[in-house]
């Protein structure tokens, strides 16, 4: 697959699995919504319910920005699967032009988002390397 290819792919996913490190070194997997641009990938803490908005997550970008993401397509005719990876670096933001640029980004995508846009932080992913794979062009 090629770079445009897993670019379209990527941008068309409606879920993806944000992989992060804790301090102690130990893997964090957890599906996520995102939008992206020309500048990178983003997902918001919103209003779904959470045990708290303080997400490991979150604390893990902090303590090592290092992520990667995958998006995916299973199908039963295995001729249809493919993925996706990005390998990026992570940052937390809190307010400000991304921060508003990444919500108004996300509402386009989600229509959950229109009635009840995320409040909380995003992040934002810089990304750095991409590769993919498909059964079929």
């Amino acid at each position: 697959m090629d770079t445009t290819d897993a670019l379209q792919r990527l941008a068309h996913a409606r879920v993806a699995h944000l992989a992060t490190v804790d301090p102690a070194g130990l893997p964090h997997l957890v599906p996520m919504v995102f939008a992206m641009d020309e500048d990178g990938l983003y997902s918001a803490v919103d209003h779904k319910p959470k045990s708290s908005t303080r997400l490991k997550r979150l604390s893990n970008i902090a303590a090592n920005p290092g992520v990667a993401l995958l998006v995916d397509e299973y199908a039963d005719d295995w001729s249809h699967l493919w993925w996706v990876r990005v390998d990026g670096t992570a940052q937390v933001i809190h307010t400000g032009e991304r921060w508003d640029r990444a919500v108004s980004l996300l509402a386009d995508k989600y229509a959950q988002y229109r009635g009840q846009p995320p409040t909380g932080d995003v992040i934002e992913v810089t990304i750095a390397r991409i590769s993919g794979w498909a059964a079929s062009p």
